[in-house]
């Protein structure tokens, strides 16, 4: 940004492009520091605002979210009918990052479903894409901060994405798995508690 700023010339044009430039990395480095700052608030009590869901009235939601993501084939994958107590807005995050990813890495008209269920007191959301899948040695990997998979799932984010998401499933008591195998595309799965995380289960 500073080299960009110190050659500005006078010319319109090239003072247009520059500003655009300069606004789009701000731009991403302020979505970087939201991330990090997501990340640390995670650890405090007071980072769920756990309400009543229903869980079929919340997918809906979420595919008609995932929808206006990015031209793919998108599919409802089922609904579960239930109650569960959670975070709507955590929940959401954690699922749109996780559509987002998948769109990410998939092209227009390539299949990604969403879908959900619910039984033995688990809620389960799920993301499911046709895309180039993940290597079975970065299943681990691919949770933790600022990592960044290979060649197949590149993007221009951090890496901060997937370790949000697994911070929202953990701090709901639950956690985030992932069905995937090179080449055959890749399936993340939210699985939180239908009732409130205690103190025993986060520890």
């Amino acid at each position: 940004m500073r080299g960009h700023l110190e050659l500005l010339g006078e010319d319109p044009a090239e003072r247009e492009e520059t500003v655009a430039l300069v606004t789009d990395e701000l731009d991403r480095m302020a979505r970087f520091v939201e991330d990090l700052l997501l990340l640390a608030k995670a650890e405090q009590g007071d980072f769920l605002h756990l309400g009543p869901l229903d869980l079929d009235v919340l997918t809906e939601e979420l595919y008609a979210k995932a929808k206006a993501l990015a031209d793919r084939d998108w599919r409802l994958a089922g609904s579960g009918t239930g109650r569960l107590t959670a975070d709507r807005q955590r929940i959401t995050q954690a699922v749109m990052q996780l559509a987002q990813n998948a769109a990410e890495h998939t092209r227009p008209g390539d299949r990604i479903a969403v879908g959900s269920a619910i039984s033995n007191g688990q809620a389960r959301l799920w993301v499911a894409d046709g895309g180039p899948g993940i290597p079975l040695q970065e299943h681990e990997q691919i949770f933790e901060r600022f990592h960044r998979a290979g060649d197949r799932r590149r993007s221009d984010g951090a890496g901060l994405g997937l370790s949000i998401v697994r911070a929202i499933a953990e701090a709901h008591g639950g956690r985030i798995e992932l069905d995937a195998r090179e080449g055959a595309g890749s399936t993340f799965t939210l699985i939180v508690p239908t009732e409130p995380p205690t103190e025993e289960s986060l520890t």
